[in-house]
């Protein structure tokens, strides 16, 4: 009896390449999503920055052709006494607002935390300073601030603190102070409503415990509260740094940088520099030279987080 030989199996036929099957891969649809925010970082972060980088290391005007001369825009700024009282305008400035801010977002969120009547509402109002946009509230403030119409002037003589008004922007102390006051009372709400959140994750349990163990009201914040928002704590204010140090329009629309350089700060200074005065490389480095202490707090916070 003759044997047949086996038939050869038939290869299975492949998947046909079709849009819809490379678009169920995982790695190329996620790259798929990523893209547009990928695309918005490098157009519009990314670029921007390296061509910051860019100018500050040319000699470069507006309208001419730049002229590479490596750091020689920093050595100028670290010789100018201009730039010595720009920084320190800007650690003052960031210094005041981010403890008064804290402080004040703390106390905020640890009042909008406890359960009353209108709560719901208050949380709501409470976001009014942060959406009101800047331009605007910076208005309402030059007319709160102003040397003959401000009511804070006129609450002062009549209630006889004072004889005389203050020029609130006029002078180089109080025109400061006015920043620092507008500043807080604006990035006030960031935090309390940020550390609000945070004050929600801690379950009632853990004050109930601590209350049977006899602690007081203060140690139960010192050791129950802080240690459990200390992340959220120390990532608003990283962020809150960050903004601070590029505040530009509240600033600007408020003193311009007066009375003589006594509000100006790093990106209020570079653009009068780069813009104003079209010295567009010196301009460039005067908006990099805050970069090295932004990178420290930066890596000191994070490293900081990550210990804890």
């Amino acid at each position: 009896m003759a044997v047949r030989p086996a038939s050869l199996a038939r290869p299975v036929a492949g998947r046909p390449f079709t849009l819809q099957g490379v678009l169920e891969r995982e790695g190329v649809f996620s790259w798929l999503m990523l893209s547009p925010g990928v695309l918005f970082l490098l157009a519009f972060i990314a670029y921007p920055f390296f061509y910051g980088i860019f100018l500050s290391l040319e000699d470069r005007r507006v309208a001419t052709p730049g002229v590479f001369v490596g750091f020689a825009n920093f050595q100028t700024l670290l010789g100018d006494a201009v730039f010595w009282q720009i920084t320190r305008n800007t650690f003052v400035y960031v210094a005041a607002t981010t403890v008064l801010k804290l402080a004040g977002g703390l106390a905020m969120a640890l009042v909008m935390n406890q359960s009353f009547r209108g709560r719901n509402l208050a949380r709501a109002f409470l976001l009014l300073p942060f959406i009101v946009p800047t331009a605007l509230s910076t208005v309402a403030w030059m007319w709160i601030l102003d040397p003959t119409f401000s009511v804070v002037n006129w609450l002062l003589v009549n209630l006889g603190v004072v004889a005389k008004g203050y020029s609130f922007l006029g002078n180089a102390t109080l025109a400061m102070g006015s920043l620092i006051v507008v500043n807080t009372w604006r990035g006030m709400p960031f935090y309390g409503i940020t550390l609000l959140a945070g004050l929600q994750t801690i379950t009632p349990d853990l004050y109930e415990a601590a209350a049977i163990d006899g602690a007081t009201t203060a140690q139960r914040f010192r050791y129950v509260t802080l240690p459990i928002i200390k992340p959220v704590l120390i990532i608003v204010t990283m962020f809150s740094v960050i903004f601070t140090f590029g505040d530009f329009q509240l600033i600007y629309a408020l003193t311009h940088g007066g009375p003589a350089n006594a509000t100006h700060v790093f990106s209020t200074w570079a653009f009068d520099i780069g813009m104003s005065a079209g010295q567009l490389g010196m301009g460039a480095a005067v908006a990099l030279a805050i970069l090295p202490a932004l990178a420290v707090l930066i890596v000191a916070l994070t490293i900081y987080l990550r210990r804890g």
